[in-house]
């Protein structure tokens, strides 16, 4: 080949990239906001399960969220806590006061996570039920 048709070849495919790089940025700025947010004291609703986050505490490695929760019974599978670094689990092991599962009752309980390996700041409580998610972060 040619030195003049490579670098014809070569415009045409970096005008297809950048078309094809357009198109992708019109699609994701059509996009709704992909989870949405639990206000403060406010009930909110994902999946079967209900929620009411009244705030939060973090103290000697562990950050405790204080929640309502009702719905169907099950595990704590769908809670988690996103931090800058990782994604946690909550805390299984019963403690007074902590929530160990969903109940169909409403519970007034605390989502313990262990952060003692965690240097970030960032905490965001996240809760997925079924293709639903919700998040809540601390104001």
């Amino acid at each position: 080949m040619r030195t003049r048709t490579l670098l014809i070849l070569s415009v045409v495919t970096a005008l297809a990239i950048l078309l094809a790089g357009g198109v992708l940025l019109l699609q994701l700025s059509n996009q709704e906001q992909a989870s949405d947010s639990i206000e403060t004291g406010e009930p909110a609703t994902v999946g079967d399960l209900e929620i009411t986050v009244f705030g939060a505490t973090e103290s000697g490695g562990s950050f405790e969220v204080d929640v309502q929760i009702a719905g169907v019974d099950d595990d704590l599978s769908g809670f988690g806590l996103a931090t800058a670094e990782r994604s946690l689990s909550p805390v299984a092991a019963a403690a007074d006061g902590r929530c160990s599962a969903v109940t169909v009752e409403p519970q007034r309980c605390v989502l313990a996570f262990d952060t003692s390996a965690d240097s970030s700041t960032s905490r965001v409580l996240v809760v997925r039920r079924g293709d639903e998610q919700l998040i809540w972060s601390q104001p």
